[in-house]
């Protein structure tokens, strides 16, 4: 597993878990856990069919961007 795969993996869980995250802690509702989950699932079931399947992880990645910046009201501080 090269670390591509990797970065893959954590961009992915990442978003799972920020979804939790602003839902357990009232930072997302329904409506906009919805529209995550579609995003998502349009650049994982509609990428493939376009011949743009590599670009799955960037916008999982996006989403993961938005979501901290949603949940957290910026950037995360690093102190």
């Amino acid at each position: 597993m090269d670390s591509i795969a990797i970065a893959g993996w954590i961009a992915l869980v990442g978003f799972w878990v920020l979804l939790v995250y602003g839902w357990a802690f009232d930072e997302l509702n329904a409506w906009g856990i919805t529209i995550f989950i579609a995003v998502w699932c349009l650049a994982r079931f509609g990428l493939p069919l376009l011949g743009s399947a590599e670009f799955f992880i960037t916008v999982v990645a996006l989403l993961d961007i938005a979501l901290v910046f949603i949940i957290f009201k910026g950037d995360v501080p690093l102190t």
